[in-house]
């Protein structure tokens, strides 16, 4: 009988994915474990193999378009087989519960459209909320556990809509019903910016009209980008970040003058034995490690009522992309040498760029680094990583006139600065964190206590 190809899901939080590439087209003959198609979710991008031999057919999903998990997006065929009736479906959909359970169900009328990730359905029946009321926020519109997650935020004390009084005066001047959109502010609050993005996703007919003119005139001005895939996740995670922690920031400037010391002698020694080089990311990464070991309180994270203090230190490393950003993570760093650090460090960074991560490579991670140095900055502030506890922003070295036994010398100075979580962290752990680790960078020889 014919195999179905579905769209794989690789992680529990994982609802779509996006296909980048078809490695074959319908008529091809594939053999088992063959690459077929290549998928991006919003941390890695992943070959998927063929689920069995035969030849391609029913080909529904293309490059480019993102489909929820389970969805059956082609068939193999064996010899004299032709597709199911109707081909490949558009989305996968949960078969319908037997009678004797139908009777166990929510009296509130439930619907479960195809445009409905099996998640968010099965959400939705749980607490008897009708999805035809909830508008959708992924590919096609298609209805996600964030939607229905913001729709019974938004439930509230007498089915009253949480909104922002920006979001409601943009809502009344555009005839928006609240109920209607979906909010992404704390515990589904509707932001100006979500009646903002209802607006401009509307049906043409339901647009105020516009001067075809200046839209002729304006086309020409800009080019359009989707916010879709990776730079859709990322905008959708700082936002929450920021707006759900209370960040603090702490700016310290450390003397590396004996941190590069050691560099340079542990580089002259890998260069006789024909090792790589050691940079100084997998130093800082050491001594971080260092650090948190002694202030757990930083080496967490924060999960519902729950702060969950970790033993051992897997920091995620920030890696810039083409179209976006990701966190590989080193697990259980303060175990490691730092020539192993920098090989694993160095292994991530090549892999990420080349989208070769799993998704066991950028999960786990209890803090993060994030390091523009190479870049010139001097010193930026980063976001917090949600549920982590602590990001380190890492700025350039830098020669500077500094005041020593009271004479002015040049140092190379570095500039971090920590961005912790308020609700997890207070002022004077990251302050002591921060204290602890400029001591131990300034005197590497720590690192053998």
């Amino acid at each position: 009988m014919p195999v179905p190809v579905i769209m794989p899901k690789f992680e529990m939080s994982q609802e779509t994915g996006q296909i980048i590439s078809w490695y074959k087209k319908e008529g091809d003959a594939v053999k088992k474990g063959e690459a077929i198609f290549s998928v991006e979710t919003d941390k890695v991008t992943m070959d998927v193999e063929s689920p069995g031999d035969g030849v391609l057919a029913g080909v529904t999903a293309k490059e480019g378009e993102s489909v929820p998990v389970t969805t059956v997006i082609a068939y193999l065929l064996g010899a004299g087989e032709s597709l199911p009736a109707g081909g490949a479906p558009a989305a996968a959909t949960p078969q319908p519960a037997p009678a004797a359970a139908a009777a166990e169900a929510p009296k509130a009328p439930v619907s479960a459209p195809a445009s409905a990730t099996p998640v968010a359905q099965r959400m939705a029946a749980a607490n008897a909320l009708d999805l035809s009321a909830v508008q959708g926020s992924g590919p096609k519109q298609t209805i996600t556990k964030a939607d229905v997650e913001s729709a019974l935020a938004r439930r509230g004390e007498e089915g009253k809509v949480r909104a922002t009084p920006a979001a409601r005066r943009v809502a009344r001047e555009g005839g928006v019903d609240l109920d209607t959109v979906a909010g992404s502010g704390p515990r589904g609050r509707v932001q100006e910016s979500d009646v903002q993005d209802f607006l401009s996703t509307a049906p043409q007919a339901a647009a105020p009209a516009q001067p075809q003119a200046t839209a002729q005139a304006s086309s020409a001005d800009f080019d359009t980008i989707p916010l879709k895939g990776m730079r859709r996740t990322i905008a959708d995670r700082m936002v929450a970040s920021y707006q759900s922690a209370p960040h603090i920031m702490f700016t310290m400037s450390i003397d590396v003058s004996s941190l590069e010391g050691l560099r340079k002698r542990m580089n002259e020694q890998a260069a006789k034995r024909g090792e790589e080089k050691i940079s100084m990311t997998a130093l800082l990464t050491r001594a971080v490690a260092w650090t948190l070991l002694r202030h757990p309180r930083l080496n967490s994270t924060l999960t519902g009522d729950e702060i969950r203090q970790y033993k051992t230190a897997n920091i995620g490393i920030a890696v810039a992309l083409e179209d976006g950003l990701i966190v590989p993570v080193v697990r259980n760093v303060e175990k490691k040498g730092v020539a192993q650090l920098a090989a694993e460090i160095n292994d991530l960074a090549k892999r990420a760029r080349e989208s070769r991560l799993t998704p066991s490579d950028v999960t786990g991670g209890t803090f993060t680094i994030s390091n523009l140095g190479p870049f010139g900055i001097e010193q930026f502030t980063a976001i917090l990583n949600a549920g982590q506890a602590g990001i380190l922003a890492v700025g350039a070295v830098q020669k500077e006139v500094v005041v020593v036994n009271d004479e002015m010398v040049i140092r190379p100075i570095m500039r971090m600065t920590l961005s912790a979580d308020h609700r997890t962290v207070d002022g004077a752990v990251a302050a002591q964190f921060m204290a602890d680790l400029r001591s131990v960078m300034e005197n590497p020889d720590l690192l053998l206590y």
